[in-house]
């Protein structure tokens, strides 16, 4: 949408409070049906062997946190299965290599609670786990987890509280796996230009964006 006028209209709606749902009370005014039976009976309080494929077809997930510098969701992926299934109520999620911002790990470390959302190439459903983290640092843990020779920092060991698919419709909305609605590569601000800007020119966004592909490929692991 890029009409002003609509804009503008739209931003006077959003600001107004009015209309504000407040309390479950009004929640349920809006969505008064209530939840389908079946939105119910999918979840599980452990790993079920039917979900278990899901998790080891899965290369991707998102990993959401809570803690004292506030909320955060980090992509976590690697080859399907990355995410161990030890037991039917644990899980093993190495840390690769990173930023270093440990952003989700400082959360984690006052507030166990954490959720997992698993993706899967080509499939319409999601998978949600929620339960609790610790982070091991074992070193003999961490060494079995290695890729190509490079155990990872550390491992989320994840106590499972509930897991449940998640119906297609968000995935078909956004035609997530349909190639025609790729984003074509230089469309969108790279990577460079925002940290040139962002830094205010400190950081030089075409030697960035120049060596950013050997730089990742040589420090995935």
């Amino acid at each position: 949408m890029n009409d002003p006028a609509a804009l503008a209209a739209l931003a006077a709606l959003a600001a107004d409070t009015t209309h504000d749902l407040r309390d479950e009370a009004a929640l349920r005014g809006v969505y008064s049906t209530g939840p389908m039976a079946s939105s119910l009976a999918k979840v599980a309080d452990h790993v079920h062997p039917l979900y278990r494929p899901w998790i080891e077809a899965s290369p991707f997930a998102v990993l959401a946190t809570l803690g004292p510098h506030g909320l955060d969701t980090s992509p976590r992926g690697d080859a399907p299965g990355f995410v161990q299934v030890l037991d039917d109520k644990t899980l093993l999620l190495p840390d690769r290599r990173g930023n270093q911002r440990i952003d989700s790990l400082r959360n984690l470390v006052h507030d166990p609670r954490m959720a997992l959302l698993f993706l899967i190439p080509g499939l319409g459903e999601a998978l949600r786990v929620n339960g609790s983290a610790r982070i091991s640092a074992h070193p003999a843990l961490c060494a079995q987890l290695a890729v190509d020779s490079k155990p990872p920092a550390s491992v989320l060991v994840i106590t499972v509280a509930s897991v449940y698919f998640q119906c297609a419709r968000a995935i078909k909305r956004s035609g997530l796996w349909d190639p025609a609605q790729h984003v074509a590569a230089g469309t969108l601000p790279s990577p460079g230009t925002i940290l040139q800007v962002l830094s205010e020119r400190a950081i030089d966004g075409t030697a960035y964006d120049s060596a950013l592909q050997a730089r990742q490929a040589a420090t995935l692991y």
